[in-house]
This record gives structure tokens, sequence and C-alpha cells, in this order.
């Protein structure tokens, strides 16, 4: 597979606390103290978005104090506060220098609230392609997963191929099944890719379907970020009340005959 150069950096969802539930605070669950994923690799140029659901102070603390951050930043020029806020609260940061950068949540440090962001130098990497079709899933929510296809459709509006994606989930309630779907134009000389997402409702099962029963609601979106051939990052953020946003990595489970 050719080394393709990345035109445009990628941005990387980190979750600030969770629940044993998996869907943040406000949801069922017990609060967790962690960040999600805890441990992430960028390259230079790449930003983060840590967000926070609310509910427990949190904050996000460089170990090298190159950044406190909560509500804002400390000393961002627009009023930012790193003090630990139980407030809903995003922030962004761009990452230009390679190196690790270790960082923790001032108030539950000690109970093992840390994180670390890797960041390479490299400027190049492997672009979407028909080998990116296949199963992908988090090995620790085994039981979801994504099922990718880089077809050689084309998008009449950009000329780009399209990708189609079925993300196999469950419902925020757990009462039924959620199958969100997935469909867009991406580039083959990016790693990353960005799709409108919908769920369907309404239809019965043959012989009692009928087209015209489906209904359709726009769900949000989903942002594929490539790695390499084997492993990634899916991040979502979603208008339905319940979804909210995250991000988790994804690690291939198949693929397809005569890829590699």
């Amino acid at each position: 597979m050719a080394m393709m150069e990345i035109a445009s950096a990628a941005n990387h969802i980190v979750r600030v606390g969770d629940t044993s539930g998996g869907d943040g605070y406000g949801y069922p669950g017990e609060p967790l103290m962690v960040f999600v994923p805890a441990q992430l690799t960028i390259n230079v140029g790449d930003t983060v978005t840590f967000v926070s659901q609310g509910g427990m102070a949190h904050n996000v603390r460089a170990d090298d104090n190159s950044f406190r951050c909560a509500v804002g930043c400390d000393n961002d020029g627009a009023g930012g506060n790193g003090t630990p806020s139980s407030a809903e609260w995003t922030f962004t940061r761009t990452f230009n220098t390679p190196g690790t950068i270790n960082y923790r949540c001032d108030v539950h440090f000690s109970m093992g609230m840390t994180g670390s962001i890797t960041v390479v130098a490299g400027s190049s990497s492997i672009g979407i392609g028909g080998f990116t079709s296949g199963n992908w899933y988090d090995p620790s929510l085994d039981g979801i997963g994504f099922q990718i296809e880089a077809t050689t459709a084309i998008d009449a509006a950009s000329g780009l191929p399209v990708m189609v994606v079925y993300w196999f989930a469950y419902a925020p309630d757990g009462n039924t099944q959620s199958w969100i779907y997935a469909q867009g134009p991406y580039d083959p000389t990016s790693n990353t890719v960005t799709l409108p997402a919908a769920i369907t409702a309404g239809a019965r099962f043959p012989p009692n379907f009928v087209h015209e029963d489906i209904a359709l609601t726009l769900w949000g979106s989903i942002t594929f970020t490539f790695t390499d051939c084997n492993n990634g990052t899916a991040s979502w953020t979603s208008t339905v009340p319940g979804y909210g946003s995250g991000s988790i990595p994804i690690t291939r489970l198949t693929r397809i005959a005569g890829t590699q």
C-alpha cells in the first residue's frame, strides 16, 4: 500500500470522565474517573478536543504545566479558567511538537485519572482505499462494531468515491439495537473521513416490508481516522438525545478477500 501525503490535520476527541454505562454523565451507570481514550497517538499539527459532560468536577492539566484547562485554559487570552469544573465544557488544543505529553485531572489523578498524548513527527500516512473495507471494532467493546465499505461508486457533487458504514450498536436506554447508517464521499489521499449519519425505523420484516414505511432520522456524524491498515479511531457527534459525542480506538476484525 502506498504512503500518501496528508493535506490536513485531524481532530481527536477525548472524553473527560465516563460512566459504567459508557455514555458519560447524565446516563445510567456509576461514575468512572477516566479519560477515554487514555492513550492517544497523533501527528504533529493535529488537534485534540477534550469533552466533559459535567456532573463531577474535572480538568486537564499537563504534567509539565504547559496547559491547565476546563472551561477554557489558563492564560488563553479569552478569559479561560482551568480550575476543575462540574459544568459541561470542551476545549481544543493543537500539538505542534513531537513528544509525549502526560496529563491528569487535578481532583482525581490519585484515583488513576491520567492520560498521555504521543505526538509523532511523520508527515505522511496511509490513504483510504479498498483495503479499508471490512469489519472494525474496539476489542474492549466486543459485541458492537463497524462494517466499512470503501466503494468505487462516485459522488456526483464532489467527484470522490463513496464510503458506506454501518455501526452495529445499541440504543442509549438499552432496550433495542441501534444500527447507525453513514454514507458520504472520501478522499483517497487522506487518512480521515467524516460522514453524515442517520438511523431508521418504521419498516417491518419481509414479506411485510414496505419501503414507504421507513422513517429516517438524521443522527449526526462519524469521523474515521486510520493510522495504518489495521488501526484507527472512530469519533462521533450526535444530535439525537442520549448518544452524545465521543471517540474510541478501532482495530480491524476482518478484511475483504483479495485486499491486503
